[in-house]
């Protein structure tokens, strides 16, 4: 994705579909996560937060492509305003704690650089946790669909957790499918067993 630098004759023309538009539902107040961010399931987090804030064409302020404009562009004055309204949706959906030790970031880029080191490094614990409750998992009194919705949430937290590199090439030697293949029929092993 470019970077987005607009024209000092963008300023009349955002429209709906610009990364600088605000909707009037759009509200400082907002969080853009059903549960408050405690430091714990990063992965769950910030792949809501990354969802929110790609429905609201708002990723450029988190990820460095809608960039400050010049001091002496007319699209300063709205792109503060969506960098801050980006702020705030990111603080409100921080617990207090977390949020205190943010809150004097400048740039919702930067608040979420520091989301990332802090939180989104591959943690070793959680790999174990995770694998440990994978182990452990079984059926019981659950009927199917419950149990297979448990299973899959830790199968989803390990593939995000996941530090392999994914090949992308295309490639004739099938090995991608048949590592593919293996991890489905991983899984189904794991899920027949529990």
């Amino acid at each position: 994705m470019g970077e987005i630098v607009p024209s000092k004759d963008d300023a009349t023309k955002i429209d709906i579909s610009h990364p600088y538009f605000l909707s009037p539902s759009d509200s400082p107040g907002m969080s853009l996560i059903n549960t408050i961010f405690d430091g714990s399931s990063y992965g769950n987090c910030k792949r809501g937060i990354l969802i929110s804030l790609s429905a609201k064409n708002k990723l450029g302020f988190i990820n460095g492509t809608c960039k400050i404009p010049e001091k002496e562009s007319n699209l300063i004055i709205q792109w503060t305003r969506c960098n801050d309204m980006v702020l705030s949706w990111l603080l409100n959906s921080l617990n207090k704690e977390i949020a205190e030790s943010v809150v004097y970031l400048q740039t919702a880029a930067d608040l979420w650089k520091e989301l990332e080191e802090r939180y989104g490094q591959s943690n070793g614990t959680k790999l174990y946790q995770l694998q440990r409750e994978l182990n452990l998992i079984n059926q019981g009194s659950n009927d199917v669909a419950s149990y297979f919705t448990k299973i899959k949430r830790i199968w989803d937290q390990l593939r995000e957790l996941n530090t392999f590199t994914t090949c992308s090439c295309a490639c004739t030697c099938e090995a991608k499918e048949h590592n593919h293949k293996m991890v489905e029929d991983q899984k189904l092993i794991q899920f027949l067993m529990g």
